[in-house]
């Protein structure tokens, strides 16, 4: 027998060396920014302390066998860049580590992991169950793109319950929601649609974009998959797109073959960015949420806002259920919604343009969960395609302005939304 021969058959039925367990050992119960700064991490040979970047589209094998091998499932390792990437791989053991869930699984975009999402679990025929209170585009592929595909769709009010349960039908496979939500910032009650969707076998996948595993764990809180948009808060800079959902291995290779087969799947540069954002999740995540406070109770205050979406606030409906679903003390996020008055001179809508042009350091921008305070008019801009009907159904009002507010100066914050408030 070959030499090349004894090294093919040494190969199968072996794990990669690069598949091993990370570096950090979870059974020893490490505290959240402990493994917000080391989990997932396989050091190589090269004994690098940093997490590398793994810009390569394809893997070398060691003979045709060990090839094959890959191929048939027979050894576990990398095949493909758009199957698994060790960068990729580091970022998605650590958010399953931060989200206490069994694995995850990146995806270009958050769009791609509620495609993947859909894919994975709903087919025609089946009922998705969501909140009026989604982000537009969320909305925009349930109604024009799931529904094409032979997928009911219908919504009800995220805080109502009673609905909730109305709802289900014998065909419902997914209730869906964002808890906070975009833009109101609205709070569902997790356990409550935890316990509805056991009692009639459906998936509970809920999106915890605005709070993150520094603020709040769904799946702690009975749901089964959790839908993160990476760009925002994880990355935390406004730097690389990314998406990612987190489950139970059973549910993740479901979403994994949907990746791996529609080439939703991320570059290795934006899992490195994300990666690096995640140390310092918790720390941003604990900046954001004090200013947050601080501004929510400015614009409470002010006589031309008339509403202030933000479940921080004492008198918010959802206030004391965000305080027990929300893990860090004081910690409701950092998106809200404000409604401004119309003056004498200007209707809502103009109004909420006045106070969104009048800002000289807040980004005018869609994006959200950065450094930097960014401002948006959702009516005009990322509910501007749903109709004038659905947009009311989803609280989306002209008056309303949505504000992520950054780690700038708080004084400075306040300083420039009064600059069009006090001017109104």
């Amino acid at each position: 027998m070959s030499q090349s021969q004894n090294h093919d058959e040494s190969s199968l039925n072996k794990l990669d060396p690069n598949w091993r367990n990370d570096a950090l050992d979870l059974g020893l119960d490490y505290g959240m920014q402990t493994i917000a700064v080391r989990a997932g991490q396989h050091r190589t040979d090269e004994g690098e302390h940093s997490e590398p970047i793994f810009t390569t589209s394809s893997y070398v094998y060691r003979s045709a066998a060990d090839a094959a091998a890959h191929f048939d499932g027979t050894k576990t390792g990398n095949v493909y860049s758009r199957h698994t990437n060790p960068s990729v791989r580091t970022f998605e053991r650590r958010l399953a580590a931060l989200e206490n869930g069994e694995r995850a699984v990146a995806t270009a975009s958050g769009m791609g992991a509620i495609l993947t999402m859909c894919l994975a679990y709903l087919k025609a025929g089946d009922h998705l169950l969501a909140a009026n209170q989604l982000f537009g585009s969320s909305i925009g592929l349930f109604n024009n793109y799931m529904a094409k595909f032979g997928v009911e769709v219908s919504y009800v009010d995220c805080f109502d319950n009673e609905a909730w349960a109305n709802a289900v039908q014998p065909n419902t496979k997914v209730i869906y929601c964002e808890s906070p939500s975009n833009p109101l910032a609205q709070i569902c009650d997790i356990g409550y649609l935890s316990e509805l969707c056991k009692a009639n076998d459906i998936l509970l996948v809920v999106d915890n974009c605005f709070a993150t595993p520094a603020l709040q764990r769904p799946l702690d809180l009975g749901a089964d998959v959790v839908i993160h948009s990476a760009t925002k808060y994880l990355d935390g800079q406004g730097r690389v797109l990314g998406g990612a959902l987190v489950g139970s291995d059973k549910l993740m290779q479901e979403a994994f073959t949907v990746v791996r087969s529609g080439g939703i799947s991320m570059s290795p540069f934006n899992a490195w960015v994300f990666t690096k954002g995640l140390e310092t999740l918790k720390l941003r995540m604990q900046a954001h949420c004090q200013n947050a406070n601080q501004v929510a109770e400015f614009l409470a205050n002010h006589p031309n806002v008339s509403t202030v979406h933000f479940s921080g606030l004492s008198d918010h409906p959802a206030h004391e259920l965000a305080t027990r679903q929300h893990h860090m003390k004081d910690g409701y996020g950092a998106i809200m919604g404000f409604e401004v008055k119309a003056s004498d001179s200007l209707n809502t809508k103009e109004a909420a343009w006045h106070v969104i042009d009048s800002t000289q350091m807040v980004s005018i921008t869609n994006n959200l969960g950065d450094a930097k305070t960014t401002i948006t008019h959702p009516a005009t801009t990322t509910h501007f395609r749903l109709t004038p009907e659905a947009r009311a159904e989803a609280g989306v009002k002209d008056g309303l302005i949505r504000l992520s507010v950054g780690l700038e100066d708080v004084e400075d914050i306040i300083k420039d939304l009064a600059r069009g408030l006090d001017s109104l």
